[in-house]
């Protein structure tokens, strides 16, 4: 049986991106939670960096991670732009464009496309220690941008269809 790492991005005095009265930290660990829930239905292990509001390093989450020997590593975000309003859309980050964690990433951007984000692909990023630090493939995912008032739309009215893509894609790629 496979064992996902699954992080909800941020938490406890680090809210993460912010809008109005809405924190990254609370988006991401609600969804986190309903993800992990949906991958355990179809029988797959599941193991959290945080199941509640608290902060830890993404050192701690990495050796978390590595501690639990999952299979993959998947963050959940959302993104922020300088402007409000001025971007939308879904990303994945991963550390090498030619990894394990590719397929994933890939898998789940096309599955939350068809939930109505734009999807903006797959970044190459080596400096982020939850990606470089973890001995599985790892992946990051933006789930929307918290400062757009149409992903927020989005993420909201479609909140349990997002959480079932995150959890498709997932499935699909192990």
């Amino acid at each position: 049986m496979a064992t996902i790492m699954l992080d909800a991005g941020h938490g406890g005095d680090d809210p993460g991106g912010t809008y109005l009265d809405r924190m990254e930290k609370d988006d991401t660990l609600r969804l986190t939670l309903a993800i992990g829930e949906l991958l355990q239905k179809s029988g797959i292990n599941v193991v959290y960096t945080r199941t509640e509001d608290v902060y830890e390093t993404p050192v701690t989450k990495a050796a978390e991670g590595n501690a639990a020997d999952a299979d993959y590593f998947v963050s959940i975000h959302r993104n922020s732009s300088p402007n409000d309003n001025q971007y939308t859309g879904v990303e994945s980050l991963i550390y090498n464009l030619y990894g394990p964690a590719r397929q994933m990433a890939e898998n789940i951007n096309l599955q939350l496309e068809r939930t109505g984000f734009v999807n903006h692909g797959i970044q190459e990023h080596k400096n982020l220690i939850i990606l470089n630090k973890t001995r599985m493939p790892a992946l990051l995912v933006e789930i929307g941008f918290i400062n757009t008032e149409r992903d927020n739309l989005l993420f909201d009215s479609r909140f349990y269809e997002i959480a079932q893509a995150v959890a498709d894609g997932i499935s699909m790629s192990l």
